[in-house]
């Protein structure tokens, strides 16, 4: 299942193998479309088309549909992005069958679904230019990927050898410049407050929830408004002033995020350790960027932690030792980093923006409220995105 892709690239990796290694497998032919049956893969898209296969027939994880059309004239690809359809997606999901944690779509339920009928050369329009969004939105995953990719090449240099290339020595933490020293994260921070939710029940706050911090490590823009009553959990909330964040209980240990000072009245779970800076040793957001470090992540995902509580405690997260430069490099690091941190909000934004259209566009061209004749793509065409039929999307 970890073979095909979701989000509407085509292709699935295949691994070569000999006959009689082969304990079980669905059978499928070339061309045809995979489609994920247990949860929570088919919810969540995927599916593949082998256009790409190398022989005219393969073994896939038992766990998947094939389907092929019965018509030749049938161009593949309608069928596969009318899968993706998110109102077809929850209708079948409504009728998977099984036990909780391992239900399946049941092939009937595929093969009885309602299917519209376009003529050939309108069939083709229309997939040309749904696959035109899904290649422009594949190019920006895959640029998101290699910024991401940059990010972490950029930090370890940083943070190892600095921005002047000066003498290093060698430190319990590795080589880093001979004029930083290494401190415990805490000594960059100072202290936080709470807030009672049985005593200011009433007060209105932007509250951040563990859920709403990915492993990416982008700013969080935007949170969920509550009154401190209403707000999840019953324990008193951390108060934020344009605090980094950091996630303390497994598995979302190694969670972090910035709040942005800018949102008012910001509270967080005490899932999070709060790291609010000391402005005399760190700059806006240096904090931030330290617990992304590797180094960092490496140590406390070592830290042994108790059964019934698994989570570290504040106390350990800020007594990790950590490189300090002066104040003038620390602002040029994070100046740095927030450039490439924007490169990779800026993927992910148009990505969405794609998404959306992609979504759009096949719910208006499938209920018949845009024609073909009424496309007009131009504006997504490009020299090196231009669209073409034979292999389909590479999922690479």
């Amino acid at each position: 299942m970890d073979a095909i892709p979701q989000g509407g690239a085509y292709a699935p990796k295949f691994i070569p193998k000999s006959p009689d290694t082969l304990a079980s497998g669905t059978y499928f032919e070339r061309g045809d479309i995979l489609v994920a049956k247990i949860t929570p893969s088919f919810e969540n898209g995927k599916q593949a088309l082998t256009f790409d296969l190398t022989e005219p027939f393969a073994y896939a994880t038992t766990e998947v549909v094939p389907l092929q059309p019965r018509n030749t004239k049938q161009d593949r690809r309608l069928l596969f992005f009318y899968l993706l359809h998110p109102d077809i997606r929850h209708y079948v999901t409504e009728r998977m069958e099984g036990s909780t944690g391992r239900k399946r779509v049941p092939e009937s339920i595929l093969l009885n679904l309602p299917f519209p009928v376009f003529e050939s050369e309108d069939q083709e329009v229309i997939c040309d230019s749904l696959e035109l969004i899904q290649r422009r939105k594949l190019a920006e995953i895959k640029s998101e990927q290699k910024t991401k990719s940059l990010k972490n090449s950029v930090m370890q240099t940083l943070f190892a050898r600095g921005l002047w290339d000066k003498a290093q020595k060698e430190t319990e933490i590795g080589p880093i410049p001979e004029s930083w020293e290494l401190c415990p994260l805490g000594t960059l921070c100072k202290r936080t407050d709470t807030v009672d939710p049985r005593r200011e029940g009433e007060r209105v706050v932007e509250y951040v929830d563990v859920s709403a911090v990915s492993r990416e490590f982008l700013t969080i823009e935007a949170t969920t408004r509550w009154t401190l009553r209403e707000a999840p959990g019953r324990a008193r909330k951390r108060i934020l002033e344009g605090d980094t964040i950091f996630a303390t209980v497994r598995p979302t240990l190694l969670r972090a995020a910035h709040i942005p000072a800018a949102l008012n009245d910001q509270v967080c779970s005490t899932a999070f350790c709060v790291l609010r800076r000391n402005a005399e040793r760190a700059v806006d957001k240096f904090p931030y960027y330290l617990v992304q470090r590797d180094q960092f992540i490496r140590q406390l995902a070592g830290i042994e932690h108790g059964a019934s509580y698994p989570a570290v405690t504040d106390r350990i997260v800020k007594e990790q030792i950590v490189p300090v430069p002066s104040l003038e490099e620390q602002r040029e690091i994070v100046t740095i980093l927030d450039a490439i941190d924007r490169k990779i909000n800026l993927h992910r934004k148009k990505r969405a923006v794609l998404d959306d259209l992609f979504k759009a566009l096949l719910h208006k061209l499938m209920t018949g409220e845009i024609r073909v004749g009424e496309l007009d793509l131009s504006a997504l065409h490009s020299s090196r995105n231009s669209t073409r039929k034979p292999d389909g999307i590479n999922g690479e």
